[in-house]
């Protein structure tokens, strides 16, 4: 079965951005021009996703606007005659047929994935985040379909790092090698630490979950200690003992941009600005001349 629906989980409160997103979504922070998460958007799109779940809270009503028209917008640039500012925005909407739901359940990054579970169905489907992404050629979630049509099975994003601070952030995964980048799991364990990293393999960004997800993650909440957050590598060690294969894919030719995190965003906006076609040249200059000063 062709995947063509995508959950971005998206309702957490940003609060290593406060106090910018008191009022504004993480997802909505600008790399220059576009909020972070119609990036990810457009990358889903362009590898054939047409239905897209975002999982919201009550704080988060800027993201269903952002994906909405606005008509009132579009007539001013029509008539101001801004035609290339309101190409910009006019297909904005139209990118994909859009749901919104509100998150309900316990903490935890597996909540919004089961929230989901009555328009997913019975399908294979990626789940992305908000706030990050991996710029890669072909595209990140293009390797991640192209994997699980190979092999049938729930596919994890990676990258490697070998940065001891990645294994308190990040899940990790090891296991059999079957293709170059691409590994049977054995072993999958969330924020490790640098002492029990079974691997070089951070699971960071981007996932082809098939359905059976969802009695595996009502199996996790079930066993879920009181106060811990039900998260989605304990659903996939379920599916694992129930003797599904999950597989985990090095991302290749990429680049991972967290933009959670306050330090990687600023290198996003700075990566992105440096390609950027209207300031690219003029904002090189203003950084070398900063350089300059910072060195006097």
């Amino acid at each position: 079965m062709s995947i063509r629906k995508a959950v971005i989980p998206a309702a957490g409160f940003g609060t290593r951005f406060l106090p910018q997103t008191k009022a504004m979504p993480k997802e909505m922070l600008p790399l220059v021009d576009k909020p972070v998460i119609q990036y990810v958007v457009e990358e889903l799109v362009e590898a054939g996703i047409t239905e897209i779940i975002i999982v919201t809270g009550y704080h988060k009503r800027s993201i269903e606007d952002h994906f909405d028209h606005n008509f009132e917008l579009e007539a001013h640039l029509k008539d101001s005659g801004k035609l290339n500012r309101l190409a910009m925005i006019e297909g904005i909407p139209e990118l994909a047929n859009f749901y919104y739901l509100r998150q309900k359940g316990p903490k935890g990054n597996a909540t919004p994935v089961w929230n989901a579970k009555e328009i997913i169905g019975d399908e294979p489907f990626l789940v992305f985040w908000g706030d990050d992404f991996i710029d890669a050629k072909p595209s990140r979630a293009r390797q991640l379909i192209e994997t699980y049509e190979k092999y049938q099975a729930s596919v994890l994003g990676c990258v490697q790092t070998s940065r001891p601070e990645d294994t308190r952030r990040y899940g990790y995964a090891a296991g059999t090698e079957v293709e170059n980048g691409v590994i049977e799991v054995a072993e999958l364990i969330e924020k490790p630490g640098p002492d029990k990293a079974p691997s070089d393999l951070a699971v960071v960004s981007g996932f082809v979950f098939t359905p059976d997800i969802f009695p595996a993650i009502e199996e996790a909440n079930k066993r879920r200690p009181e106060g811990e957050e039900l998260v989605y590598i304990d659903a996939l060690n379920v599916l694992r003992e129930n003797g599904h294969k999950v597989y985990a894919r090095a991302i290749k030719n990429g680049t991972y941009y967290d933009c959670g995190n306050i330090l990687e965003y600023m290198k996003t906006i700075t990566s992105f600005a440096l390609r950027h076609p209207e300031i690219n040249g003029e904002y090189k200059r203003y950084l070398e001349e900063m350089l300059k000063i910072s060195e006097n």
